[in-house]
């Protein structure tokens, strides 16, 4: 458990479905008229609602979450409200708000470790500035990223499917078809490495952009595992070594406002499943949370900064003394969109054994977690929904069921 004490109407013509959970329809709008395609069960109905079939519906639309918007919706479809359990509750009065620290990465080099390894040890999470990537191609990307979003609906169409490894994948959650609901975002994902992406299958108006934020990501991903190695006391280079700046992908999320912000989440809390996170986020802050014992801390948006958390991959290897903590983001309740870039930074050998660095086990501290293949944990990953129940505990060398 974290320690928070150290914690300062569419114009378009093209075939799409607009769902109408007031009048509990599905409308194809192609060209006028308007024509119903099938029914929907009234959002209060416990009876006659099929969720796959409306799932499946929309997904095959292709409008994303954007589209609904456009389209002008005043209550979301039932199959994106979230169970109690998933929702933010009532915040108590008079509680002093959480943040994320922020980092000054030009501090002297001693300081940097210490204060790094203290939030990645107890938080997990952090921001840092003055570091290495210029807030131009920071803004550059996120701009060229939230163009795309904003797009006519037939252009992104050409962009959405499932498959990851085509060049860029447009879609409304990876896990839309396992989860228990939806969340009221969009996505493109690009895979980076190891191997470079079809850059005429990524859109043209944030290609450029991306291709220079990659170089950029992963040199400041560089010194931020020489740091975080050397505040474990293990070879500064070792992840690098172990090939975990070589598998990189690129998550784009677009939070557009929802008309009901308090029935639906804009990412369900998780833990991310490799070993390092670099985010950058535009100026619409207060959505993304970071779990801190029973409360919740915000990760403002601090112009310039570079969000880092760490992922369960590094706090096994960490064998504990680095912590991958629950994070999600609220619904978005304002009229602006939240435009957010995660890089996730994993090894590229998926055959290799990971586990505890054998500098962080002693006899005082024996190893808490089994070695394993990366191709096993990430695809035990895949197979489950996005929610907060990290992998972790699988590979726990007193679990029973490892």
């Amino acid at each position: 458990m974290p320690n928070c004490q150290y914690i300062h109407k569419l114009h378009h013509t093209s075939s799409f479905y607009i769902f109408n959970t007031t009048k509990s329809i599905a409308i194809s709008v192609e060209s006028p008229p308007f024509h119903i395609i099938a029914s929907m069960a009234p959002v209060t109905s416990e009876h006659g609602y099929d969720r796959l079939s409306e799932v499946k519906k929309f997904d095959e639309s292709k409008i994303g979450v954007k589209g609904l918007v456009d389209s002008g919706v005043t209550t979301i479809p039932s199959f994106f409200h979230q169970p109690p359990e998933n929702l933010p509750g009532p915040k108590p009065k008079n509680q002093p708000k959480l943040t994320v620290p922020v980092i000054d990465l030009s501090a002297e080099r001693s300081t940097v470790v210490e204060e790094i390894r203290r939030s990645a040890s107890t938080l997990g999470f952090f921001q840092i500035v003055n570091h290495s990537i210029p807030t131009t191609l920071i803004d550059s990307v996120l701009n060229g990223l939230k163009s795309f979003f904003e797009q006519p609906t037939e252009y992104k169409m050409q962009f959405y499917h499932r498959e990851a490894g085509k060049g860029a994948a447009y879609s409304t959650n990876f896990d839309l078809y396992q989860s228990k609901a939806a969340s009221w975002r969009d996505t493109l994902q690009v895979r980076m490495a190891p191997v470079e992406p079809d850059w005429d299958a990524v859109p043209e108006m944030c290609r450029a952009a991306l291709k220079e934020w990659d170089k950029a990501a992963v040199g400041l991903a560089e010194e931020l595992m020489s740091i975080l190695c050397q505040g474990l006391g293990v070879k500064s280079d070792r992840l690098k070594e172990l090939s975990f700046l070589e598998a990189r992908v690129d998550a784009s999320h677009y939070y557009p406002r929802c008309p009901q912000p308090d029935l639906t989440v804009g990412l369900t809390a998780h833990t991310d499943p490799g070993a390092l996170t670099v985010l950058v986020q535009n100026e619409v802050g207060g959505l993304l949370q970071v779990k801190c014992g029973d409360d919740w801390a915000d990760v403002e948006a601090v112009p310039g900064a570079v969000v880092i958390n760490i992922g369960d991959l590094l706090q096994m290897m960490s064998n504990d003394e680095y912590k991958s903590v629950e994070h999600r983001v609220l619904a978005n309740p304002v009229e602006g969109a939240r435009v957010s870039l995660a890089v996730f930074f994993n090894p590229s050998n998926r055959e290799g054994l990971y586990g505890p660095f054998p500098e962080v086990i002693s006899a005082e501290k024996p190893a808490v977690y089994k070695e394993f293949t990366y191709a096993d944990y990430i695809g035990r990953f895949f197979r489950k929904e996005l929610d907060g129940k990290t992998l972790t505990n699988f590979y726990r060398i007193d679990n029973k069921t490892g």
